[in-house]
């Protein structure tokens, strides 16, 4: 016996909030950015913006208050202090963005400080690193690519099993390298090549009709940067830690795309004579019960982490936490919608279910 938190026979008109939604959802990007231009850009972390990491032990209980307000003197730019595991630990972690410094001269500086203000503890480094702004500004491009190249085997494997279209999905790709081949050949910063990719894939979905693939780019595309939007009004530092959030999130969205979009392909193979905006209601209603059922329990999940994980964990947490409500309000809202509202007027229309062939009398 299965476990339904949902009836099956539910009736919720979601495509007809569909503009509504359409609306929240562009309001919320177009608030991200504007905080983006704000700020002149995300809050690059020490992975991304270069920097130096100590990782500071202490041999009796010190409070973290205490360890922020003694390095306040230092005045080191960007400067943020964790603690590590749990309060007992006495373990400090102390980043600071600054390029003008080396690890050594940091070290002193932090040493000078906790030697002037904390009293009553030995203390001792257990890890120092330098994080070069050349290293930082290629693992930035290695981030971007990586998301951007997520999406890309998405899109194509999207486009041959929901719509058996190999050939279109090649086409796609073949455009896409000869895109990228030309701005690589006028020397395009790196982040303009996965932006130029991104624009690229998304128009040659569209011209190739491939609305499947295109429905869960633009879905994937909006949890990214509804999160992304989300991390900038919060002022939260953007790192490799994120980047690792933004990925999971981006496979865990598409795993409640794919469900829905299984079942809108299966209820048009039974030619119901159902019109594609109720083929899609229909679909939607009937795995609701598993979507909230999963995401429930992933937000639990995440939530535990969130307030138990400790600060380390703690932005990640967050970010999953994000794109765990923005990826199920867009497998609902954005993606299969978008489907439909991409799908030519004549294909949404009711198919009619075939006849059934006549009795053939027998002696």
């Amino acid at each position: 016996m299965s476990f339904h938190l949902i009836r099956n026979n539910t009736n919720i008109n979601f495509i007809g909030f569909r503009f509504y939604a359409f609306a929240i959802s562009a309001l919320m990007i177009l608030v991200g950015m504007v905080s983006l231009f704000v700020k002149g850009g995300p809050r690059y972390g020490i992975d991304f913006a270069g920097g130096v990491i100590i990782q500071a032990q202490f041999d009796a209980p010190t409070p973290i208050d205490a360890v922020k307000k003694s390095l306040e003197a230092t005045n080191l730019p960007g400067l943020v202090v964790q603690q590590l595991g749990q309060e007992k630990d006495n373990d400090f972690l102390i980043r600071t963005s600054t390029m003008d410094a080396s690890s050594e001269v940091v070290q002193k500086n932090v040493s000078a400080a906790f030697d002037k203000d904390i009293t009553g503890a030995k203390y001792s480094y257990k890890r120092i690193e330098m994080v070069g702004p050349k290293v930082g500004e290629d693992l930035r491009g290695k981030a971007l690519e990586a998301m951007y190249f997520a999406i890309l085997l998405i899109a194509i494997y999207i486009s041959g099993r929901f719509e058996h279209r190999w050939m279109a999905s090649g086409i796609m790709a073949a455009a896409l390298f000869g895109g990228i081949t030309a701005l690589q050949y006028i020397n395009a910063p790196q982040i303009w090549l996965v932006f130029g990719a991104l624009i690229i894939t998304l128009v040659s979905c569209y011209l190739l009709k491939l609305n499947y693939a295109l429905g869960a780019i633009a879905a994937l595309i909006h949890d990214v940067l509804v999160t992304v939007g989300i991390f900038s009004l919060l002022n939260k530092e953007f790192d490799l830690t994120i980047i690792a959030a933004l990925l999971t999130l981006i496979g865990f969205s598409l795993n409640d795309t794919i469900i829905v979009f299984d079942r809108m392909r299966e209820t048009r193979g039974l030619k119901t004579g159902d019109s594609l905006p109720q083929i899609v209601n229909k679909s939607v209603n009937q795995t609701l019960s598993r979507t909230v059922l999963t995401s429930g329990l992933a937000f639990l999940a995440v939530g535990s982490l969130y307030v138990f994980g400790g600060q380390v964990i703690h932005d990640f947490a967050l970010a999953m936490l994000v794109g765990v409500v923005v990826g199920t309000y867009s497998s609902i809202y954005v993606a299969a919608p978008l489907v439909m509202t991409l799908t030519p007027p004549d294909e949404a229309q009711p198919q009619a279910a075939p006849k059934a062939a006549p009795k053939v009398k027998t002696a």
